[in-house]
C-alpha cells in the first residue's frame, strides 16, 4: 500500500478510524472523511505523517459537495486507489413505532450516500483503468433481525448494489469489495437511531462482547489488500448466521424470531 491513496468515510471513529490507522502504518496516503472535523483531526494526529494525511470533512448525503471533494483528493495526491465507503448509521426500533423520517435517513446515509460518492469517484478509476471500491455492509445485509428493519433494508441494498457494480466494472480493472462485519466493539449501537430519530444511547451486549475493532481492521486490511470480493469479519455466533441463512433459511428465520 505504500504511496497508494486510500479514502475512508466514517473515519472519525470505530471501524473507519481503525482502518485509517492500519493503512497509515502500511505507508498509504490516507484521506479522512466524516462530518465531525474535530474528531477527524484527532484521528489524523494518531495517523501521524502530516504530508500523507488529508482531513476532508464531508457529509455523504450532500451530493452537490461530492465532486469538489473528489477534486480535492486528486489535487492533493493525484489519484484515488481505494475508496472505503464506511459512513453509516444503525437502528434500534420496532417497525410499528418507527417514524418514516428515520427510514428515509437510514436510506439516505447508508445507501444513497454510498452510491453517490462511488459514482463521483468511479469515472476517475475507469479513466485510469484501475482502482478499488469497497463498502462496509453488515451481517444485517444478509440476515433480517428485529429492531433493525430499516438498517437491514439499507445493508441488503448496498450488498446488492456493489455486487452488481462489480459485475459491471471488474473487467475494466476496478475491484469491488463488500465488507460484512458482525458484532464489533464500536459505538454503532450507542449512535443508532431510535423510533423518533434520537440516538439510542446504549451499548448492546452483543456489541460489548464483539470483536476488538483493531482486530477487525486487521482482517479487513488483509482482505482488501488481497482483493477479496467479500470480507466477513467477526468472531461470534452471528457469523454462523451467514451460513445458516445460505443453506437452511427456514432455521435462520426461526432463530431471528426468537430474538424478538
Amino acid at each position: 500500500m505504500s504511496q497508494n491513496t486510500v479514502w475512508i468515510t466514517g473515519a472519525s471513529s470505530g471501524i473507519g478510524e481503525a482502518l485509517a490507522l492500519r493503512f497509515a502504518r502500511a505507508g498509504a496516503n490516507v484521506v479522512l472523511s466524516a462530518r465531525r472535523e474535530n474528531e477527524l483531526q484527532r484521528v489524523a494526529e494518531r495517523c501521524g505523517a502530516d504530508d500523507r494525511v488529508l482531513v476532508l470533512p464531508l457529509d455523504v448525503t450532500d451530493w452537490d459537495a461530492l465532486p469538489a471533494a473528489v477534486e480535492a483528493v486528486l489535487d492533493r495526491f493525484g489519484a484515488i486507489d481505494l475508496l472505503v465507503n464506511n459512513a453509516g448509521v444503525s437502528q434500534r426500533s420496532l417497525c410499528k413505532d418507527t417514524d418514516m423520517a428515520v427510514y428515509r435517513q437510514l436510506m439516505e446515509v447508508d445507501v444513497m450516500g454510498q452510491i453517490a460518492l462511488t459514482k463521483a469517484v468511479l469515472p476517475h478509476m475507469l479513466e485510469r483503468g484501475s482502482g478499488h471500491l469497497a463498502v462496509t455492509a453488515s451481517v444485517a445485509g444478509k440476515v433480517g433481525v428485529p429492531l433493525r428493519t430499516g438498517y437491514c433494508a439499507a445493508k441488503h441494498a448496498v450488498m446488492g448494489f456493489f455486487d452488481a457494480l462489480r459485475a459491471e466494472v471488474e473487467d475494466q480493472g476496478i475491484a469491488v469489495s463488500t465488507i460484512v462485519p458482525g458484532f464489533i466493539q464500536t459505538d454503532v449501537s450507542r449512535n443508532a437511531l431510535s423510533a423518533d430519530g434520537s440516538a439510542f444511547g446504549k451499548v448492546d451486549e452483543d456489541i460489548a462482547d464483539g470483536m476488538d475493532v483493531d482486530e477487525c481492521a486487521e482482517v479487513i486490511f488483509k482482505g482488501l489488500t488481497a482483493g477479496k470480493r467479500e470480507i466477513p469479519v467477526g468472531k461470534g455466533k452471528e457469523m454462523a448466521a451467514l451460513w445458516i441463512k445460505r443453506f437452511t433459511p427456514e432455521l435462520m428465520f426461526r432463530i431471528a424470531r426468537a430474538r424478538s
